[in-house]
């Protein structure tokens, strides 16, 4: 039965060519366009490579800090007293790391100035992300503690500062200091780990980072297990209530978030101060949710509206090609063929055709990122068609056919054969 029914589908797809090209463009470009947003969507929010552990790190990226009176509000990056004195102490994590932001700063090489981003960050931050190293190595506890002046490099920055992939034990001269290359290693697009240069945070010229509430800090909580994180999110609230902003005239508490990717993104655009996962499941303490949720039932939603345009269209088509095929229809019915069988005949036709597309999409697809990478509109992108971005693929590939073949195949079904013998539905 079944051969029976893909050689009626291969016979239909040969005998109109022009109908079959048409929903080949349209299954095609609606699925490539979907594969490379669910690729980046993907590598921004569950990433592989240098922070593979994402899905066990939070982020504490900002303080709020207020009055009694809530008549002065401040939001900033963390200083690192409250890392080094709140955060590296708690309980029930395996690490916690401290780095800055992108600093941007000059680098002068044979009389050239070159704009280099670069970040302060500790031994532990190492050990947090996972960068590839391609030469040297990267700074260690002794490094930080000694205040070594060492770098790493990226690799891009090496080649242009240098010349060289691995320029070990070069001169880097930036801000009045100068620095040692002792590794290089793999560009990283990554929210946390995008930089052309790392210097360990003991190498500021002065202390007083080390006294600072607020600052150009952030945190990454690692947790031995991705079952902590609502606990460490409890923490860092019971922490956030027991600051001590003492010697600050203007501030006397203070509000942070550990956050996921997803939900830093999130808080970020909704402007939410709310402390839940994008899970939405409730953290022991707490209320309320990041926003994560909405902005994922809202892509959630414009994925599916955006599947749904080439469906209709599709349907459309579907519709009218029933009745050129009245006749056939008639004849099949005449001859026994029950309204399941000719239903099953059309919705296997789409989905065979939405598969031919998809495989034609998911080629098509790996270029387009292959493109992106190369032609590197996105500094740094290493994305690629993995098997979860397939599994989607295929999963929208085939709610595709069955979408666009489901209304047409019950009209099939409903022909009278007499009346579509005679041509007419």
């Amino acid at each position: 039965m079944l051969k029976n029914y893909l050689l009626t589908a291969w016979n239909v797809f040969q005998r109109r060519k022009l109908f079959t090209a048409i929903n080949l463009a349209c299954i095609v470009l609606t699925l490539v366009v979907l594969l490379v947003v669910t690729a980046l969507l993907q590598e921004a929010f569950y990433p592989s490579g240098v922070e593979h552990r994402s899905n066990r790190f939070l982020q504490v990226h900002m303080l709020e800090a207020t009055n009694e009176k809530m008549t002065s509000i401040s939001r900033s990056p963390l200083g690192y007293r409250i890392i080094d004195k709140y955060l590296k102490p708690m309980p029930g994590v395996e690490t916690v790391a401290a780095v800055t932001g992108i600093e941007p700063t000059a680098v002068i090489m044979n009389g050239a100035s070159t704009e280099v981003n670069m970040r302060h960050a500790d031994a532990e931050y190492w050990r947090v992300l996972d960068f590839k190293v391609l030469a040297g190595r990267v700074p260690n506890d002794d490094d930080v503690a000694q205040g070594r002046m060492v770098a790493v490099l990226a690799r891009s920055m090496a080649l242009k500062l240098f010349g060289e992939p691995a320029p070990l034990g070069r001169k880097v001269g930036t801000g009045g200091q100068t620095f040692t290359v002792i590794g290089v290693v793999e560009d990283a697009l990554h929210l946390n780990a995008y930089a052309d240069m790392w210097v360990p945070v003991t190498t500021y010229p002065n202390t007083t980072y080390r006294h600072q509430m607020t600052g150009r800090f952030f945190a990454l909580l690692l947790a031995r297990s991705p079952d902590d994180l609502p606990a460490i999110r409890a923490e860092v609230q019971r922490i956030t209530e027991k600051m001590d902003f003492a010697g600050d005239p203007e501030f006397t508490k203070g509000q942070m978030w550990a956050d996921s990717k997803i939900d830093m993104f999130a808080r970020t655009l909704t402007g939410s101060h709310e402390v839940n996962s994008a899970s939405g499941s409730v953290v022991p303490g707490v209320k309320g949710i990041s926003g994560a949720s909405l902005i994922l039932a809202g892509v959630s939603s414009l994925m599916l509206l955006f599947m749904l345009l080439p469906a209709l269209n599709l349907v459309n088509l579907n519709v009218g090609r029933i009745m050129e095929r009245s006749t056939e229809i008639g004849v099949r019915k005449a001859f026994g063929a029950s309204n399941a069988q000719l239903a099953v005949q059309l919705v296997l036709e789409n989905v065979l055709l939405c598969l031919a597309g998809g495989a034609i999409a998911l080629v098509l697809a790996a270029g387009v990122l292959w493109w992106l990478e190369a032609a590197g509109p996105i500094p740094y992108l290493k994305v690629g068609i993995n098997l979860a971005v397939f599994g989607w693929g295929l999963l929208i590939t085939i709610v595709f056919g069955v979408l666009s073949g489901v209304v047409p195949a019950l009209k099939m079904a409903r022909l009278d054969p007499v009346h579509a013998l005679k041509g007419a539905a």
